[in-house]
């Protein structure tokens, strides 16, 4: 896992993050005027309103009450549109924000190091690249324009009101003052500690949840979706307690709003009220003064919410930062010095991989794999095989850099993957994993996965060359036909033959191909295989260097050279013909083959 700490996210964390927003200055200043316009057109009918109703109390000329009518209407058709303006500009600074954000997270995680997301469940991903983006995005019309309105609407308020009677608009500004930064700060402290209990609680809740929908079936036939069910209830009990603990704070937080307004008013009525007997303020003023604080608080009793989602915004943008740093940018790695010592081998017809005294595993796991030696160029067609368990999906994780090698090396045109570039790794090396993703979009969609610009014409090729010929001919609107979320809507052999034309459609001259014959019938395998063995070459010319991981042995025959991994270690290795007669465990598997296909 690669969770976030349940502690305070470290300085500046939601300044980083609002800078990747790329919020345009001058759109998020026209919403704060806006905003200002339409709060303060509320605050000037409620001015306006009050002055009305307690001169017509006089009853003067009717002529004399036509402008403040007419005032009265516009304020409040005012109010209306200028928070529709509001709403308008504000929103689309906002969802620009998460726009830019979005797309500058899917750039660094596909050109970065894999490794990135090796340690984070998909519904912990899942949950980064989609609400946490959006939380990082809602600080914008949710916390940091609020109190921009509510900053120039107390100011201004506070001037109107000492224009009319100075001790008023002082008790005016200490009022709001006490509303609009003791209320929010007891409101921060609440969902402070909301969130950093929460924070990994919503996290499990996610993951677990895409989990237990993703294999309930093999949960429940492996005895676990108990266990996963219990752990999602904890998760949401723990989230539960997360709300409860902030639930305080800001129980005080809405009642300090609650008492600044009637202290606001009765700081009017006390010293107004003298005033008005001595004649330093007129009648008609004293209602202005005590009822215009009753809409002046509209802007501080959104403080309290928008410092809430300040925090809530600081614990999202942790969680995406983290991310982001754990994924090297290309600058970043075409930056770092090869080790000293180490010699840039580049091969005219393209890159080769080595690798000398891998032992390969999971990190804080014992090695896997040990001893592996190999060496995969343009045109090479290497395979490993052996009894399940024995690591050899972990050896193709880390020939294609996405687990760092336990001991050994593993070099690109003879500098170690580290420092050969995220960048220039996944352009030369593509690995085809059993559980990569298949998109709930159409089949060309999908294998457009590989590369963007795949035409229908490439596409049907590459599946009739996977042995999805048949199958393509057989969907209702062929490539246009929509698969299921996580190919759900095709068998577990289509699937991989799927994610396998993907693999030929990309433009690397080395595939690390994991089990692509696994749920087929001896017949379909042997011709998958014998597609991959003679794969077409890249778009530039260079032969593809292919290795295979395969149960399957028969279509081994084709293959340069066999490693056969049994123990922990590659214990044989040579051709098809050499390893069936000299090695018994791979002898005995062959047999055991040709049995089942008879």
């Amino acid at each position: 896992m690669n969770p976030i700490s349940p502690t305070r996210p470290p300085r500046g964390t939601l300044r980083r993050a609002v800078r990747l927003l790329d919020v345009d200055p001058r759109r998020a200043a026209l919403a704060v005027l806006l905003g200002t316009l339409a709060l303060g057109s509320a605050v000037a009918l409620a001015a306006v309103s009050a002055w009305l109703i307690a001169r017509a109390s006089q009853m003067p000329p009717v002529l004399e009450l036509s402008v403040a009518t007419v005032a009265v209407r516009a304020f409040g058709i005012g109010r209306g549109l200028m928070r529709y303006l509001e709403r308008l500009v504000s929103h689309d600074v906002a969802l620009r924000g998460m726009a830019h954000l979005r797309t500058t997270l899917y750039d660094r995680l596909a050109a970065g190091s894999p490794r990135a997301l090796l340690g984070v469940r998909r519904g912990d991903l899942l949950a980064r690249v989609g609400a946490d983006v959006d939380a990082v995005g809602d600080v914008v019309v949710r916390g940091l324009l609020p109190a921009g309105v509510a900053t120039c609407l107390g100011v201004g308020t506070s001037v109107a009101m000492a224009s009319f009677w100075p001790p008023a608009g002082l008790a005016l500004a200490l009022c709001l003052l006490a509303a609009g930064v003791a209320a929010p700060w007891l409101a921060a402290h609440g969902a402070r500690t909301a969130e950093q209990r929460g924070v990994l609680a919503r996290a499990r809740m996610t993951a677990t949840a895409l989990g237990v929908l993703d294999d309930a079936g093999p949960l429940a036939v492996s005895g676990r979706l108990e266990d996963e069910l219990t752990a999602l209830r904890d998760a949401d009990a723990d989230l539960a307690r997360a709300a409860d603990a902030g639930a305080r704070p800001a129980a005080a937080a809405a009642m300090i709003g609650q008492l600044a307004v009637g202290l606001a008013v009765v700081a009017a009525l006390v010293t107004g009220v003298p005033a008005v007997t001595t004649g330093s303020l007129a009648p008609v003023e004293l209602a202005v003064i005590v009822l215009t604080p009753l809409a002046a608080f509209e802007a501080t009793s959104l403080l309290p919410a928008a410092a809430i989602q300040v925090q809530r915004s600081r614990a999202a943008a942790a969680r995406v930062l983290a991310l982001l740093d754990a994924a090297d940018p290309p600058s970043r790695d075409a930056a770092q010095p090869a080790p000293s010592g180490s010699t840039v081998v580049a091969s005219p017809s393209g890159p080769v991989l080595v690798a000398t005294g891998l032992a390969c595993g999971w990190p804080g796991r014992a090695p896997a794999l040990r001893d592996v030696d190999l060496r995969l160029g343009p045109g090479s067609r290497l395979a490993v095989a052996g009894p399940s368990g024995e690591g050899k999906t972990t050896l193709l994780l880390t020939l294609a850099g996405l687990l760092p090698p336990v001991a050994g090396t593993v070099t690109l045109d003879g500098v170690p993957l580290a420092s050969a570039g995220a960048a220039r790794v996944v352009r030369d090396v593509l690995v085809t994993s059993e559980d990569a993703h298949v998109f709930g979009t159409s089949v060309l969609e999908n294998l457009r996965v590989a590369r963007g610009d795949v035409t229908p014409e490439e596409a049907a090729s590459a599946l009739h060359r996977a042995g999805l010929g048949p199958w393509l001919d057989a969907l209702p609107d062929g490539l246009d036909t929509l698969v299921g979320s996580d190919a759900r809507t095709v068998s577990g052999g289509e699937r991989r033959r799927l994610l396998l034309a993907r693999a030929l459609l990309g433009d690397a001259p080395l595939l690390l191909v994991d089990e692509p014959a696994e749920h087929l019938d001896a017949a379909t395998a042997d011709a998958v295989l014998h597609g991959l063995w003679h794969a077409p070459a890249t778009r530039s010319g260079t032969a593809r260097g292919v290795l295979v991981v395969s149960h399957r042995l028969a279509p081994l025959a084709a293959a340069d050279e066999v490693l056969w991994v049994s123990d922990g270690q590659v214990t044989a290795r040579g051709s098809h013909a050499h390893l069936t007669e000299h090695v018994p465990g791979y002898g005995e598997a062959v047999r055991a083959e040709r049995q089942e296909t008879a």
